[in-house]
């Protein structure tokens, strides 16, 4: 199973399988153990690489949190694969929306200038990762309300790179 998970705004891909009645998971292509225990409901008990948390989610009208321990975290999931989470996004087109970098990498062009027009999927920034060039798109139709990043900076997956209003 393969989940976006957004935690204060910053994406990571989460890829969880079972077998032999192990679960493994990697987060950004890299492994990470994780052993977790259901204490009730929307609460767990997490070992992850050996240290233990405690994780709570809590559902608000404004938003979903992740509690570990006392700090809490804003947080969303999607399954890319899944009809509802693409027809959820095309109806979240609504008000500023961020690109993000998908993977770390280099911004390679920067297509638009703050203030322009943009159409929903039209070229906004090109990255470059691992020798390849990916254009990144512009999630609505609406106005570059600011550009976050410049040709040859270094991004991390997650990072912001334009707001689109």
């Amino acid at each position: 199973m393969i989940y976006d998970v957004t935690i204060d705004g910053r994406l990571y891909r989460l890829d969880m399988s079972q077998k032999d009645g192990q679960w493994h998971c990697s987060v950004d292509n890299s492994g990470v153990q994780v052993d977790a225990i259901f204490v009730r409901p929307n609460e767990l008990s997490l070992i992850i690489d050996g240290a233990s948390y405690a994780a709570r989610r809590e559902k608000t009208p404004q938003g979903t949190y992740l509690w570990i321990g006392s700090l809490r975290y804003t947080a969303e999931v999607s399954d890319p694969r899944s009809l509802q989470s693409r027809r959820s996004a095309s109806r979240e087109a609504e008000g500023t929306k961020r690109v993000l970098a998908p993977m770390p990498g280099r911004v390679v062009r920067v297509l638009v200038r703050e203030h322009d027009a943009v159409q929903a999927g039209q070229g906004v920034v090109v990255v470059e990762a691992m020798k390849m060039q990916n254009e990144l798109k512009s999630p609505k139709q609406g106005t570059v309300q600011k550009i976050l990043v410049a040709e040859g900076a270094s991004v991390n997956a997650g990072d912001v790179l334009l707001v689109v209003e």
